[in-house]
């Protein structure tokens, strides 16, 4: 039997287009993420369809690779996490 947990944690969801071959790309922002926000947030990987790298935060969008025409940087999504989950938070190096 399932147990839910006393509170959900913020869900960082990355879709990719597995044709491309991006699960790679985006299991490592997946680390870079949970390295900054190890028990504050979750994170799905989730296969999407051709061309897609997509990143939200429970269902808002963070990043549009096809609205940027290019990758996110990790920084930029974790100052974009931070602003939403903690915005007092300093992220370091992350922040300059």
């Amino acid at each position: 039997m399932d147990t839910v947990p006393a509170f959900a944690r913020p869900l960082v969801t990355i879709r990719y287009c597995p044709k491309c071959r991006w699960l790679t790309r985006a299991a490592w922002i997946a680390q870079e993420l949970l390295t900054t926000f190890p028990e504050e947030i979750d994170v799905l990987l989730s296969p999407g369809s051709s061309g897609v790298f997509d990143v939200a935060l429970d269902g808002a969008p963070l990043f549009s690779r096809a609205a940027a025409e290019r990758f996110p940087e990790p920084k930029e999504l974790k100052q974009a996490i931070r602003d939403h989950i903690s915005p007092d938070r300093s992220l370091g190096h992350s922040d300059r």
